[in-house]
């Protein structure tokens, strides 16, 4: 799992990829460019682990009064590590066992998509352990 850290002015987890898709772009592709700005990693979406629903404070707006969001979450086996990326200023990586990962997680749905997700891997025979 590979943590980024970004500046605490916007209550995010860690390790957490934010952003959206552009009008012109897949949410497969999205998820491939966010990782790249973001975590600055390359790497292959292996899994769709489903759509998770949150509320947003900063997204609450007259077509969404209660900032309801739907966040699109994948697993990424990732086959580079970038030297430099878009976001490296705003944001520090390390790698996290899934345990670690969980612990930072926020909310219960990032937790759960989290689990679910190496548990797919690891019941497929992808991953050998879950650490």
């Amino acid at each position: 799992m590979k943590k980024t850290e970004e500046a605490k002015r916007q209550h995010t987890t860690p390790f957490s990829l934010h952003g959206g898709w552009e009008n012109d772009e897949t949410v497969e592709e999205a998820a491939v460019r966010e990782a790249i700005e973001e975590a600055g990693v390359r790497g292959e979406l292996m899994h769709f682990l489903g759509y998770y629903q949150f509320k947003s404070r900063t997204l609450q707006d007259e077509f969404s009064p209660e900032g309801l969001c739907k966040a699109a979450m994948f697993a990424l086996l990732v086959k580079e590590e970038l030297e430099s990326w878009p976001e490296q200023d705003h944001r520090q990586r390390s790698w996290l066992t899934v345990p670690e990962a969980s612990e930072c997680c926020r909310h219960a749905w990032m937790r759960e998509a989290l689990e679910e997700g190496f548990s797919k891997w690891h019941a497929d025979g992808m991953i050998s352990t879950i650490k």
